[in-house]
């Protein structure tokens, strides 16, 4: 019996010892910081000739403030508190700008012809899972509106990710992923396509839908017209006005251009106008003399952009 007993009292002591080991191993909790930065700069200018130029907004948009998304570490240290100098917002919007001028693109250059490109902030975390070392993940959604905020460019999702070799413990380690998965993610912005609506297109044929407004940011707009208007006899008052079958282009009162034969080369400066509904837009020219019948004639403008040329002869007859 006492045999028992001295054998019950040296497991308790031996639990009671172990117990005492264990418990003096605290665990720890301990703050990783990562230092933000754009590691490395695109070709320089390769955007410099753009006719626009363009603001840009960012926004952050994460579910979650904090960059560490998963982790699983050493068993006797508690997750790690993660912080980002500078934070998340202020780095992206700054960097983006710097990786934008870099490429060449012109930002805040007019508040009335600038482009609105809108970044959002998705994702931007590292994970530490073991077997797979520091995972980073960038996530942007980026989107352009024109000068009149209609909408040009989707709503794109872009990626960037990273995996870097180290240790749970490893701050530098866990930078370098997050900085090398932002990086990814703006080397995947289709920075070609956003230079093509910064820049006016060599035909209006090349940017059918780019409506007319006024601001001379149309290939139209650009587009020179011959107009030759002549009459026999000589000396008669010529006038046009627009004559539309479209809704987004408006009939205009008739405008004085002067009196035969009249020749002149100008733009087509008619609000609304796009190439795709220049075909249901018509050009009326009236000409008019003293003692004659007054005569019109019409022009589709789909026509004149295609032989950059309005002309033609009126043969006037004498009133009874």
């Amino acid at each position: 019996m006492k045999k028992i007993i001295w054998k019950g009292l040296g497991i308790m002591t031996m639990f009671i010892c172990l117990s005492s080991c264990f418990s003096s191993k605290t665990v720890t909790q301990s703050t990783l910081t990562t230092n933000l930065a754009l590691e490395t700069l695109p070709p320089e200018n390769k955007y410099i000739n753009l006719d626009y130029g363009v603001k840009l907004n960012v926004l952050d948009e994460r579910a979650s403030g904090t960059i560490l998304k998963q982790w699983d570490g050493a068993s006797l240290i508690k997750r790690p508190q993660m912080e980002t100098n500078p934070d998340v917002l202020s780095f992206i919007s700054e960097s983006v700008r710097r990786y934008m001028r870099t490429l060449g693109f012109q930002l805040n250059v007019d508040e009335e012809s600038d482009y609105m490109m809108i970044v959002k902030i998705k994702e931007f975390n590292v994970a530490y899972l073991s077997g797979t070392d520091w995972n980073g993940l960038v996530e942007l959604n980026v989107e352009i509106y024109d000068a009149r905020r209609t909408h040009v460019y989707p709503n794109v999702a872009i990626v960037g990710r990273s995996r870097v070799q180290g240790s749970s413990m490893d701050s530098e380690c866990a930078t370098k992923a997050i900085n090398q998965a932002y990086l990814n993610a703006l080397k995947d912005i289709d920075w070609d396509r956003i230079a093509y609506f910064l820049k006016k297109a060599d035909t209006p044929k090349q940017e059918k839908n780019k409506m007319v407004e006024g601001q001379g940011n149309t290939s139209l707009e650009s587009t020179i017209i011959r107009w030759f208007i002549d009459s026999a006899p000589k000396g008669a008052d010529v006038s046009w006005r627009v004559v539309s079958s479209t809704p987004d282009v408006k009939n205009t009162n008739q405008n004085y251009l002067g009196s035969t034969p009249h020749e002149e080369t100008k733009s087509f400066g008619i609000r609304g106008l796009t190439f795709n509904n220049s075909g249901d837009v018509q050009i009326e020219i009236t000409c008019e003399k003293t003692g004659y019948i007054t005569q019109k004639k019409r022009f589709n403008v789909r026509q004149a952009i295609e032989q950059d040329e309005i002309s033609t002869k009126f043969i006037l007859v004498k009133e009874d």
